[in-house]
């Protein structure tokens, strides 16, 4: 699991003022249309969807309810103090016992490992990640849960995604050739369309047609187009590219991460303030991801204060009271 130093000419190093072209040696030139997407058996493994009728369980509830925007309210518990663990919202389950699963056993299925993985960790930020080829003549639109943001200076950025180098997904094959892309910040205003992008089209296919959404060339230092739905966008330049060895299929690659780095910000004014370095959600309305073929809203949202060890805790001699006597959580 390195970072790939010998597949790439030149060597991928961090970004110093000058981005190297980063090159996969062992991706040749595709043809218009390649027969079948990355995408399409991995799909048929993990068989997402649950439901046999969607339409028909769809069409069952509730409709969406447009009254429910972006709101504040109080935590479960306003009293909470120091040391009193879970408020009274916590459920223990009735007694429940956790399972221990070793994610490897024999007989377990890798797609298993995924779908408890996005149902378990969540919600996820979602990378509506759009690149294209080296010379501009593919594009590619695309959204990635696997992925956050991990350092403010530089402004970076992780993206996980789910094959190797040898055969990689479009935005990776993308990405690794041009060293671009644009991450955009999928909005409850064209989260249909931005789904519509997760299609396992193969490549050469422009999801920008499939989804209806609108390019804007505008960005400062990169090529690759920005979302113009999208109320934040982040131009950013490749920093390294590195690729997973699989558990569970030993000799084969079962993904790979990108770390990017931001160099422009995009963010519709409306929703900026003043000082230019706040975001008002009610604005963004951000979509994530869950489970399946689950998304969320970001409607109730709290505040809570972070404590102050000295002011708060009570330096050493309050952290003395509120030390546990054993490490079965009694005082």
């Amino acid at each position: 699991m390195s970072l790939l130093q010998s597949t790439f000419s030149p060597p991928i190093r961090a970004l110093g003022g000058i981005t190297p072209r980063i090159v996969i040696a062992s991706i040749g030139k595709p043809e218009k249309y390649s027969k079948m997407s990355v995408s399409t058996k991995k799909e048929a493994e993990i068989k997402r969807n649950p439901h046999p009728d969607f339409k028909g369980v769809e069409a069952s509830r509730p409709d969406w309810d447009k009254g429910n925007g972006f709101h504040y309210t109080k935590t479960a518990d306003p009293s909470w103090t120091l040391g009193s663990g879970a408020n009274a919202l916590h459920d223990d389950g009735a007694g429940s016992q956790h399972i221990c699963i070793d994610p490897f056993e024999p007989g377990r299925p890798s797609p298993f490992n995924y779908k408890l993985l996005i149902s378990g960790v969540v919600p996820r930020p979602i990378a509506f990640v759009s690149s294209q080829s080296a010379d501009g003549a593919v594009r590619n639109l695309a959204p990635f849960s696997y992925f956050n943001m991990v350092n403010h200076d530089p402004p970076l950025f992780v993206i996980g995604v789910a094959s190797g180098l040898a055969a990689p997904k479009d935005t990776l094959k993308n990405l690794v050739e041009s060293g671009e892309c644009v991450i955009n910040i999928i909005g409850e205003g064209f989260v249909e369309a931005a789904n519509a992008a997760s299609v396992d089209s193969p490549y050469g296919v422009s999801e920008w047609d499939i989804s209806g959404l609108t390019p804007v060339n505008d960005c400062a230092d990169v090529k690759a187009p920005r979302v113009a739905e999208a109320v934040f966008s982040v131009e950013c330049k490749l920093e390294s590219v590195r690729e997973f060895d699989s558990r569970s299929a030993p000799g084969k690659k079962s993904g790979s991460m990108a770390v990017v780095e931001g160099t422009r910000f995009w963010v519709r004014e409306d929703a900026l303030n003043d000082q230019r370095n706040i975001i008002d959600p009610a604005v963004l309305r951000p979509i994530s991801r869950l489970g399946g073929i689950t998304y969320g809203r970001v409607t109730d949202a709290l505040e809570l204060l972070r404590p102050r060890f000295e002011e708060d805790v009570g330096g050493a001699a309050g952290y003395e009271k509120l030390r546990k006597t054993d490490g079965a959580g009694s005082k």
